[in-house]
């Protein structure tokens, strides 16, 4: 019994001196991740830090995303009318051709020849909307390489003033920040300094 007692006493010694000695070493030399946890809310992470912004909430609130948004939409909805313009016109020609047919006021060779010409008008709108849809989709690419750039030029000349070791980009999909301190989500300095820097275009 004496024996247990005495390996207890000596395994609470040993903790009490590990923790000690761990407490002392940690106040003695902190670490660049200790500085960083005691940085006030509002106040900026020190050069050097890692620091990360959250890509969606920035693209988001971006006004150049905005504005190239908005001339997307523009041309999605011309797109739209005009392909819809076009379905509308092919589908009258259907109907026109199923009532000649039911009424017989065409011949045989002639109802060929109408559909062969329905079936060209039927691959030509197909061929439309593939089109169509290839533009819209390398039009979407386009403006989401010109704003990732922006983004990435403007860091660039960001982190000449902050000097940070490490600018990690997370989003909502992939969110590889499990808890930061607030002082290291630099999401709401950047899109204050894109947007200021950013000049709309004239309408």
């Amino acid at each position: 019994m004496k024996k247990i007692q005495l390996i207890v006493n000596a395994v609470l010694f040993l903790a009490i001196a590990g923790l000690y000695v761990l407490y002392f070493a940690c106040n003695g030399n902190p670490t660049p991740n200790n500085a960083a946890g005691i940085i006030s809310e509002g106040e900026a992470a020190p050069a050097g830090s890692i620091v990360y912004l959250q890509i969606d909430s920035l693209v988001n609130n971006y006004d150049m995303y905005h504005d190239l948004r908005g001339e997307l939409e523009v041309k999605v909805k011309g797109m739209e009318d005009d392909l819809s313009k076009r379905s509308k016109s092919f589908e009258r020609n259907v109907n026109d051709y199923k009532e000649k047919i039911q009424k017989g006021l065409v011949t045989r060779s002639q109802a060929e020849q109408l559909e062969q010409q329905l079936g060209q008008k039927q691959q030509e709108l197909a061929t439309y909307s593939e089109r169509l849809r290839n533009e819209l989709a390398e039009e979407e690419a386009v403006m989401l390489r010109r704003i990732y750039d922006a983004i990435t030029t403007y860091l660039q000349s960001y982190n000449i003033d902050h000097d940070y070791s490490l600018i990690i980009s997370t989003n909502a999909s992939t969110n590889t920040i499990i808890q930061g301190h607030p002082s290291l989500d630099i999401t709401k300095d950047v899109l204050a300094g894109l947007n200021a820097t950013y000049v709309r275009p004239k309408k």
